[in-house]
């Protein structure tokens, strides 16, 4: 099904509308003193932590350990790699990601365009991962960007980090011995 100049139009504005809303309902996306203490966060406000920490095991389902205490230790890790990694961005790019953080952890926003009616972190892993799926295979791009976004990111800070290295099978670089990454 085609849809109409107008019809994208309206869907444009009407995004943009509820992201507007929700920024100026939750002005303390990234604020500096909610920081979770035993997190090292630069970006991240603690709301958005509890997000990627609730996104992560969806994201990475099979790739994390098994074991709880080695779980939460790679969850905070990826958490903390997706804080540095969002310092690391320009400050537009850090808006956008901000805007998307707001969207998905303000509660009103949260349950209409993620369809979780939970706080993120009393969210079931099914919940999430039907979330994720659904932002995956929407008909929006602006939802399939949101998740590849999310998702490529939360990807990449696992994989580059040292934990999961053995779990595939991959010795590291060359140079890991000799860095102490090993």
């Amino acid at each position: 099904m085609a849809i109409s100049r107008r019809t994208f139009l309206k869907v444009g504005v009407a995004s943009a509308c509820v992201l507007i809303a929700a920024r100026a309902l939750d002005r303390n996306v990234f604020a500096q003193d909610d920081k979770p203490g035993s997190l090292d966060l630069k970006k991240l406000a603690n709301k958005d932590a509890e997000l990627i920490a609730a996104l992560a095991p969806a994201v990475l389902k099979g790739a994390l350990p098994d074991e709880a205490v080695a779980r939460q230790v790679a969850i905070n890790e990826v958490v903390e790699a997706f804080d540095r990694t969002v310092a690391g961005l320009s400050p537009a790019v850090q808006a956008e990601v901000q805007q998307l953080l707001s969207l998905l952890t303000f509660a009103p926003t949260r349950r209409l365009v993620a369809g979780v009616s939970k706080p993120w972190p009393e969210a079931s892993e099914e919940e999430v991962s039907a979330f994720l799926a659904d932002w995956q295979q929407s008909r929006f791009a602006l939802l399939q960007q949101g998740y590849q976004a999310l998702a490529r990111v939360m990807i990449a800070c696992w994989y580059g980090n040292p934990l999961s290295w053995q779990k595939i099978g991959y010795g590291g670089p060359p140079y890991a011995k000799e860095l102490g990454l090993q």
